[in-house]
């Protein structure tokens, strides 16, 4: 991709002290643009703006909206009016649907839902009185094929899906850009200790990056990583449901977030983001 597609564009990023943010905060800034970034996690997100030597890297939680409009009014100060917004904050929890507890159901729906609304509203009423700018949300695959073992999560992101894909509609010809991007699973503690499906591979941080990178460059509504997981998908719908599913168990998808999950392996994750 050319530098000069996002050169120079003031772009934030939600989550962004790891993982996809982190990944898409380095290659965006390697392209030219002027990135902030924002995270729950205080001490990761100093750390990672000062090893990418960013001028805006602060405390954000995205459920808060004050928190929220503090951190975007930061990075207009400091680096511009905002071009692009990545709504890339999002948790998992991995287990039964019926016995996950209410505490844990609601974390995933205030950050990976609440969050995903605020955040677009507060940078759309940045963007639409400029008559331009881009929102892009991330999305999961999960948005469009339901997953044993993590129904909420499920939820939540057909969720960023259709509200994405309505406020597009909504401000059609308004100069404004509103994209979901839909991940297949990334290589990020968000994974740690699942199991994994025949015949599919995971996708790694610096794919989404650069899908990122290129619906910035070039504005679609909505972009799977990798592209080919798409194709498979769209080929997929066309089937009847239960052929679906019994290609699904054949694959072992029914096992990846079940009983294929090394449950200690996600204890710190669990820790960390409040979903234990």
């Amino acid at each position: 991709m050319k530098p000069s597609a996002v050169a120079d564009k003031v772009v934030a990023i939600t989550g962004g002290a790891r993982g996809i943010g982190l990944a898409t905060a380095t290659v965006l800034q390697g392209l030219g643009a002027k990135v902030a970034i924002g995270d729950i996690d205080r001490v990761a997100v100093k750390e990672s703006s000062s090893q990418l030597g960013l001028q805006v890297g602060r405390r954000l939680d995205v459920t808060d909206r004050r928190s929220f409009t503090d951190f975007l009014d930061a990075v207009e100060e400091r680096l511009g009016p905002l071009d692009v917004l990545i709504n890339n904050a999002g948790v998992i929890a991995v287990g039964s649907a019926v016995d996950e507890a209410d505490a844990i159901t609601r974390r995933l729906l205030d950050v990976n839902i609440y969050g995903v609304i605020l955040g677009t509203k507060l940078a759309s009423q940045r963007m639409l009185p400029r008559g331009h700018g881009h929102v892009i949300n991330i999305a999961s695959l999960a948005s469009v094929v339901p997953t044993e073992g993590i129904a909420t999560y499920c939820a939540t992101k057909h969720a960023v899906l259709g509200y994405t894909d309505t406020v597009r509609m909504e401000n059609r010809g308004s100069g404004v850009h509103f994209s979901a991007i839909m991940p297949t699973l990334t290589n990020t503690e968000m994974i740690d200790g699942v199991g994994h499906a025949k015949g599919l591979r995971n996708a790694e941080p610096n794919d989404v990056a650069r899908a990122v990178a290129a619906v910035i460059a070039k504005p679609k509504p909505r972009v799977p990583v990798p592209p080919s997981i798409g194709r498979v998908v769209a080929g997929q719908r066309l089937m009847p449901q239960r052929m679906r599913e019994a290609m699904g168990r054949a694959l072992g998808t029914d096992r990846v977030f079940t009983s294929d999950v090394e449950v200690d392996q996600r204890k710190n994750y669990a820790r960390r983001t409040g979903t234990s």
